[in-house]
């Protein structure tokens, strides 16, 4: 099993060597970057150039602000500065932050995401075989590539493509075209997984005669956990004032209505529209919170990971101690994850 770390957002620039450094160090697979107030692109290199031998995915930049012709020659980049190392995870974004945020012309997202990734590709291909660039699709034209502008082949292994998604079309998309994805944290218990997940990801990767186990699939769910029992309880509040947060938005619904739970959705954004934002925890009870995060002490979380994920995924993201006096327990920890054989594989 592969064993991710995930970042927050505020870490600063600054802070980001010693954090990849931490991470690199506990025994983590790779580091997924995530891109709200800074520029994904940049916080990867950062790791990169303070790291040796982790993998570091971006999770995820936003693929619609950027022409695909910047993203290409910036991920090229990254994978040739750090040996190969460099993974490119892309996402969407909602309507309202394209237009709003960023000012750029929304469209259907399933098939520009398609075109976006079929871009990349084709660039790619030009720069290590210095082929003819001549792509066009709904989104993107692309047939002008001047020799002055091409960077040339790279001698390492080249970016893989990785999207996240929750929603069947996009889960298809991720089996036809991306090298990778990681599932959003409301939707990545084993139910959904079996259920809606990898057969969405087989039809997908049908389309396109490929094997469906060669879409590497890392859950993003969540986890109750601590040193612990006291921080294992402690820890369970926190989870489900974040659950009810997160339910709230109708996108990450489909476990919910999986489990027949549709109504708790639909409370819970009634309930932020009317600002009560406190009370949100209040309607989240046991039952969900058990059903959907795995949790136990770290001595438990091996045994853990194993019964939900071990058939399902072939990764998983784990948070780093909140303490670093206790790194030294905690790489124990990611490496009997780690030891973890997974199905899929």
């Amino acid at each position: 099993m592969r064993v991710y770390a995930g970042m927050s957002d505020r870490v600063s620039l600054r802070d980001t060597i010693a954090y990849a450094q931490r991470v690199e160090a506990l025994g983590y697979d790779g580091l997924h970057v995530p891109e709200t107030v800074h520029d994904g692109l940049a916080v990867s290199l950062l790791a990169l150039e303070h790291t040796t031998h982790l993998t570091v995915r971006t999770s995820v930049v936003l693929a619609f602000p950027r022409s695909p012709m910047l993203t290409a020659c910036a991920a090229w980049d990254l994978a040739a500065f750090s040996g190969g190392r460099f993974q490119l995870g892309l996402g969407t974004q909602i309507k309202q932050n394209i237009e709003g945020r960023y000012s750029v012309p929304w469209t259907e997202p399933v098939t520009r995401m398609r075109d976006y990734l079929e871009s990349l590709r084709a660039i790619w291909q030009t720069f290590q075989h210095n082929t003819p660039l001549n792509y066009t699709s709904t989104n993107y034209t692309f047939n002008r590539l001047q020799p002055f502008f091409n960077p040339g082949p790279l001698d390492v292994t080249l970016p893989t493509l990785w999207l996240g998604g929750v929603n069947d079309r996009m889960l298809r998309l991720a089996g036809s075209h991306a090298d990778g994805i990681v599932t959003h944290p409301t939707n990545s218990n084993p139910r959904y997984l079996r259920e809606i997940c990898l057969p969405a990801l087989a039809q997908g990767a049908a389309s396109t005669g490929r094997v469906p186990t060669s879409i590497e699939l890392v859950s993003g769910s969540q986890y109750i956990t601590g040193p612990t029992v006291a921080d294992v309880q402690r820890n369970r509040e926190h989870h489900r004032r974040l659950l009810a947060f997160l339910y709230s938005t109708p996108a990450y619904r489909r476990t919910l209505t999986l489990h027949g739970w549709e109504d708790l959705g639909e409370r819970l954004q009634t309930i932020t529209r009317t600002q009560q934002w406190d009370t949100l925890h209040e309607h989240v009870t046991d039952e969900v919170l058990d059903a959907l995060v795995p949790q136990g002490t770290w001595d438990q979380l091996p045994d853990v990971i194993s019964q939900w994920f071990a058939n399902l995924a072939d990764g998983v993201i784990l948070p780093l101690p909140e303490d670093p006096a206790n790194d030294a327990r905690f790489a124990e920890v990611i490496a009997a994850v780690r030891a973890v054989p997974t199905a899929r594989s």
